[in-house]
C-alpha cells in the first residue's frame, strides 16, 4: 500500500468514528459555522480559516452549514429519506442519490469535504449565492479547494447532481480518494435500507470514484 494513505483506516473511510474524538480533528469556529457542533480535520479547517478570512476582506461570508457526517449520521439522513419514498429499493435508492450519499460512500466522512452558505440550489441563483459561487470559482483554489460535484457533462458522466456549495480540500481529498479505491468494497456498504443495491448501482463506482477521469 502507498505510504501517503497508508495512515488512513477503513473506519475512517467508511465514516466509522467519532470525529469529535478523533485526534485529527478539531470543532470549527462558531465564526465560521452555522453551529457549534461542527467539525474538521485540522489541516483542512486550517486552510478553510484562511479562505474564508480572504473572503471576509472581499465582502464575501462563507459559513460552513455541513462539515463531517460520519456512517451513523449519514445512516439517517439516508434512511429518513428511503422511508418517505415508494418503488422498489433500486428506484428509491437512486432518487436518493441525486444529493444524498449512502452511508459508508460520503465524502463527508472524511473531514475534507463541507457545504458553505446554503445547500438549496436556488440560492446560488439569487444576487448573494451568485457573488459567492463567483468568489469561490475564482478564488478556492488558491487554498487548495475544488467544487467535487460540477455539473454532469462528458467529463463527469455519472454521479451526484451539481453542488455548488459543497466544497473539498484537494491535498488530503485525493489521498482519501485513492485509498477508498484500494481499500474499500462493496461488502463494507451495508447495515443501512436499500444497502442491497449498492452493488447493482455500482455506487463505489458512479458516485465515489466518478470525480477525477483517472479513477474510473
Amino acid at each position: 500500500m502507498h505510504t501517503a494513505f497508508a495512515q488512513f483506516t477503513k473506519e475512517e473511510l467508511t465514516g466509522k468514528f467519532n470525529p469529535e474524538s478523533h485526534k485529527d480533528f478539531q470543532r470549527i469556529n462558531v465564526e465560521y459555522a452555522s453551529h457549534g457542533n461542527h467539525f474538521l480535520r485540522r489541516e483542512v479547517a486550517e486552510a478553510f480559516y484562511r479562505m474564508a478570512e480572504a473572503a471576509r476582506k472581499d465582502g464575501v461570508r462563507l459559513i460552513i452549514v455541513s462539515s463531517t457526517r460520519n456512517y451513523y449520521r449519514q445512516k439517517t439522513i439516508w434512511e429518513n429519506k428511503y422511508s418517505n419514498l415508494s418503488g422498489t429499493p433500486f428506484d428509491r435508492a437512486t432518487r436518493i442519490l441525486q444529493y444524498s450519499s449512502m452511508p459508508g460512500t460520503s465524502r463527508h466522512h472524511w473531514g475534507t469535504d463541507f457545504d458553505l452558505n446554503s445547500v438549496d440550489p436556488e440560492y446560488f441563483n439569487t444576487p448573494t449565492g451568485q457573488r459567492v459561487y463567483t468568489w469561490l470559482q475564482n478564488n478556492a483554489w488558491k487554498y487548495g479547494f475544488f467544487q467535487p460535484y460540477s455539473a454532469v457533462n462528458q467529463t463527469r458522466d455519472s454521479g451526484y447532481m451539481e453542488e455548488k456549495w459543497h466544497w473539498s480540500y484537494k491535498p488530503l481529498a485525493d489521498l482519501f480518494l485513492w485509498a477508498y479505491r484500494m481499500m474499500v468494497s462493496y461488502e463494507d456498504i451495508t447495515g443501512f435500507q436499500g444497502a442491497e443495491v449498492a452493488p447493482i448501482i455500482k455506487v463505489i463506482d458512479s458516485h465515489v470514484l466518478s470525480i477525477l477521469p483517472d479513477f474510473r
